[in-house]
């Protein structure tokens, strides 16, 4: 890739200047409290602004958070991250109540050198995700205004065409930050020449959600393993009967010329932990994939199937996991991805965990990060990818 880099826009000298940061601030927050239940995403940033900050660039940080519909929604915005923020910086974050108005302007003039500013969820502006050129360069033109130099360090968002990811670099010298830079360089050690055994662990809820990426990896792959709510669409393909468990009727078929197709690559649970509702108390036990209940649905894989895929895992020199097993949320149906989880670290292999869920899950069941290869921050990102496609933010820095 032809991208500069956050160290050459050092080696030039950012002392004094505005660089403006797309960082992906998008964490999740309690409905209840609006507290940060997992700061990975902010962490995760943070070599990049904390570069910038001891150089002396004046650093305006903007993301977008949640889904608000193009206009200020109390419950998505970035104040609470403003204050996450300035505890791993050690120093005050200036934070903006709007996103280019006259508070991101005053606070963005105000800035000292070293200091950071944040300004408000870009998604409250509509030209952020607009699909009217003019309308998106617009808002890009305003956002430009507040930087001499944009750094991209939002892998978690490099998939989408959006204003503050596509259109400002065209406006503004830019780089691509240190997080961007890593999660560039581990993915494509997965689409060259991984070393092999190589397998990938999918899971999550939809087949169809996966389906171009399972396409684009089979013939790449050395074993395929299939957890999650996806699972029972397989399942179905060969004809077992799934219970109420989640099922896309209308992948059934699909996935039965997948397996046709996969020469035995993919693996699939043999038992599963089924449940009489979709709750953390529920009745609950272990069955054969043959032996579902019709009353009954699938939350996580058995401790059979963990056995089965640590096997598959055992001697892999390269892994890709994207997607949890079960329901990891509920301590009930958290085993299986607990168990992948550790069979993962356990390989000698170089692993990838592909963002999303999965990364939320290695954080929420306590296990130790540095265990794996690289944690992405981009789960979307990161499939589409491995799927080969053009990402309009790493297009937008290669220009």
């Amino acid at each position: 890739m032809s991208i500069r880099t956050l160290d050459d826009l050092l080696a030039e000298g950012v002392s004094g200047r505005r660089v403006l940061v797309r960082a992906d601030l998008n964490v999740p927050l309690d409905k209840q409290t609006g507290q940060i239940t997992d700061d990975g995403r902010i962490r995760a940033v943070l070599p990049t602004l904390g570069a910038l900050v001891e150089a002396g660039a004046k650093v305006v940080v903007c993301s977008h958070l949640g889904r608000p519909k193009g206009a200020p929604d109390p419950q998505f915005s970035l104040s609470p991250v403003a204050g996450r923020l300035g505890e791993l910086l050690g120093a005050p974050v200036h934070f903006a109540t709007d996103t280019v108005g006259d508070s991101a302007r005053s606070t963005v003039a105000d800035l000292a050198d070293g200091q950071v500013a944040l300004l408000e969820n870009l998604r409250f502006n509509a030209g952020e995700t607009s699909k009217d050129e003019a309308e998106r360069g617009a808002f890009a033109d305003q956002l430009a205004a507040f930087g001499d130099a944009y750094v991209d360090d939002a892998f978690g968002a490099v998939h989408r065409k959006h204003a503050s990811v596509y259109d400002v670099p065209a406006r503004l010298p830019h780089v691509a930050g240190r997080l961007v830079l890593r999660e560039v360089e581990v993915l494509s050690k997965l689409t060259s020449e991984p070393e092999r055994p190589y397998v990938v662990v999918l899971g999550g809820s939809k087949v169809s959600d996966k389906l171009a990426v399972i396409e684009a990896l089979l013939p790449t792959v050395d074993r395929l393993l299939i957890g999650g709510g996806m699972c029972f669409t397989f399942l179905k393909a060969q004809g077992l009967e799934v219970g109420t468990s989640l099922l896309e009727k209308d992948m059934v078929e699909t996935c039965r010329n997948l397996l046709e197709r996969a020469d035995g690559k993919i693996l699939l649970p043999v038992d599963v932990v089924v449940a009489d509702a979709f709750a953390p108390d529920a009745a609950h036990d272990t069955v054969r994939v043959d032996g579902i209940p019709s009353h009954r649905l699938g939350l996580d894989i058995g401790p059979e199937t963990v056995a089965g895929f640590a096997a598959a895992l055992s001697p892999a020199k390269t892994i890709f996991w994207n997607g949890p097993m079960g329901v990891f949320e509920m301590a009930a149906f958290a085993a299986g991805t607990r168990g992948i989880a550790e069979a993962i670290t356990k390989a000698d292999a170089f692993s990838v965990v592909g963002g999303g869920d999965s990364a939320a899950a290695v954080r929420a069941l306590g296990l130790d990060e540095s265990s794996f290869g690289h944690i992405s921050t981009g789960g979307g990102a990161s499939l589409e990818y491995l799927e080969g496609k053009t990402l309009p933010g790493i297009a937008a820095l290669e220009n």
